[in-house]
């Protein structure tokens, strides 16, 4: 039996790093380089024998031979950094995020302040400095109105209500959400949103995609005191026109609100 689950895994393996999937069919013409290497290195060995080269171990990973250092661009990349910036040079008291990347925007954050997280889902890792809350955007009942200065909510209103993360369904929840955050903001408090913009949309049940001007009015007690955004070429655009973007695909706008 164990020998049939080493066979399998070396299979898997094979058919994932050696590109044998439709979609790495183009890093073939890096084989011929891989075995190059792969002799240069057994050839180069140290008489030690100290990380030795053997073929039941091989991982080829062919196609990292034409990638680039990393991306710099997309939803992601910008609104955290965007976000994070913000509420550094901000420096508020306290911070609360609602279904932001834990492993991107909140780490950030937390480099330089603590940070209370609500999910609907539940978290079991402890991280110094991160308090989790299990809750409902749609009803904020751990927090009282007017309770908290700084807010965030990055790539997640445009799922409320559809079900994907084992919340109820409705149509209407992402409207009931941003109202539930406008309540628990301190007046002179700041709210930063990031969500899909563009032409308006429901791809159920993967998310929305809203008219700028549909976030804006869902929010009329708050006052958009910025906008920028992530275009559909993934570069960041600050300031960035609301109107235009209503004509995007799938950008990303970032919304900073303030509470009067």
């Amino acid at each position: 039996m164990r020998g049939a689950r080493d066979w399998a895994r070396r299979a898997r393996d094979v058919t994932y790093y050696l590109g044998l999937l439709p979609a790495g069919r183009r890093h073939w013409r890096h084989i011929p380089r891989f075995f190059r290497e792969a002799r240069a290195y057994r050839e180069a060995l140290p008489l030690d024998g100290s990380f030795a080269f053997s073929w039941d171990a091989v991982q080829p990973m062919l196609s990292d031979y034409a990638e680039a250092a990393g991306s710099a661009s997309g939803h992601y990349f910008h609104q955290d950094l965007w976000a994070a910036r913000r509420i550094h040079a901000q420096a508020p008291r306290q911070h609360v995020d609602i279904g932001s990347r834990i492993d991107g925007f909140v780490s950030h954050v937390l480099t330089f302040m603590p940070v209370t997280v609500v999910d609907i889902r539940p978290l079991a890792s402890e991280v110094d400095g991160l308090t989790f809350v299990q809750g409902d955007i749609c009803s904020l009942a751990d927090f009282a109105s007017n309770s908290i200065e700084s807010l965030s909510s990055l790539h997640a209103i445009e799922h409320v209500g559809l079900g994907r993360y084992g919340d109820p369904i409705g149509p209407e929840s992402w409207r009931a959400a941003l109202v539930e955050c406008a309540r628990v903001m301190t007046p002179g408090g700041r709210f930063y949103l990031g969500t899909p913009v563009g032409r308006e949309r429901l791809n159920f049940n993967s998310g929305r995609v809203f008219a700028p001007r549909t976030i804006i009015d869902a929010v009329a007690d708050l006052r958009l005191a910025s906008f920028a955004a992530v275009d559909d070429a993934g570069r960041f655009v600050n300031p960035a026109d609301p109107g235009r973007l209503s004509m995007a695909e799938y950008a990303c706008g970032l919304f900073e609100f303030i509470k009067p």
